[in-house]
């Protein structure tokens, strides 16, 4: 079981990853921050009691499931009212680590980020979470599988026609 004071600093390491997962995903600052903190407070009230060595697995399953739920209601919404328009911002907001603050690189990084993100949110669904889960978070094959509800095949499956995909999209930006 863990405590307070770590289930908050898990929180804390992971809300800006979560974020720009959920980012990618629904293309939109606040639904994506909705998302972010109905996870997070569903992990603090449901799942404080599990190990603390659980939460990962769980935060993102959660995170998937409320994706997921987001695009149900987002396509009822667009059969019913899709004349209006939505103007949601498609640029990820800085995620965790350090960056060389010289506006030449900003900018490339930018540009990249958004191409990136563009590129990962054309991608279906199941795509977009192997690709974040197993490159982006750094899960296992197994783990991914876990938070997916689905099989280790499965996972590998997703990962390797959303990379396929991905390399095609953006072939300026494969390695050497």
């Amino acid at each position: 079981m863990g405590t307070a004071a770590e289930l908050n600093q898990f929180l804390a390491d992971i809300e800006k990853r979560a974020f720009a997962m959920a980012m990618v995903s629904v293309k939109n600052k606040e639904d994506a921050l909705d998302i972010v903190q109905d996870v997070m407070m569903t992990l603090a009230h449901k799942y404080v009691a599990k190990a603390p060595s659980e939460w990962t697995r769980l935060f993102f399953r959660i995170l998937r499931n409320r994706i997921t739920d987001h695009h149900r209601s987002g396509s009822i919404k667009r059969r019913i009212f899709g004349w209006f328009s939505d103007d949601a911002e498609d640029e990820i907001e800085q995620v965790a680590g350090s960056r060389i603050d010289t506006p030449e690189f900003q900018q490339e990084q930018s540009g990249l980020r958004d191409r990136l993100s563009e590129a990962i949110g054309g991608l279906p669904e199941r795509q977009q979470q192997a690709f974040l889960l197993r490159v982006w978070e750094g899960m296992s094959v197994r783990e991914s599988a876990a938070v997916m509800g689905c099989s280790e095949g499965s996972v590998k499956t997703h990962l390797s026609r959303a990379t396929a995909t991905l390399r095609a999209t953006l072939p300026e930006y494969e390695r050497e």
